[in-house]
């Protein structure tokens, strides 16, 4: 409870000082930014790159799986979920990251693990 009060303090205190929270800001985006988080599935058929910004890079197939898209519909079909289980590990990789980098900038800056962090990942994203 003790820590709680300290960094509701730590915070007004950061609510008064606007540079401190823009540059704390500003380094989560820039780290963010340059983060890169891959998922697969498919034992590697399908591979995507998402940045810690959430933005989908990179799609990668393997060349048996694009040769069969070609020739079946069924394989067409396997690849849309696979395509779809690559992205959405890469996000959920670069979500955890994000809560990470929120977590030891709060550390950082004074105050604490704050709860909460996981509600302002998702609306940083």
């Amino acid at each position: 409870m003790l820590d709680r009060i300290k960094a509701m303090g730590a915070l007004a205190g950061f609510m008064k000082n606007q540079d401190a929270l823009r540059e704390a800001g500003d380094r989560i985006r820039a780290e963010m930014k340059a983060t890169r988080c891959v998922g697969e599935s498919g034992g590697g058929a399908a591979r995507a790159v998402v940045s810690g910004s959430m933005e989908v890079l990179e799609v990668h197939l393997a060349p048996a799986l694009v040769n069969g898209m070609a020739a079946d519909e069924n394989t067409r079909s396997l690849a849309g979920t696979l395509i779809a289980q690559a992205v959405n590990e890469a996000l959920r990789k670069a979500q955890e990251k994000l809560r990470e980098t929120l977590r030891a900038e709060a550390v950082s800056m004074g105050l604490g693990d704050l709860g909460g962090l996981d509600e302002l990942a998702d609306f940083l994203r």
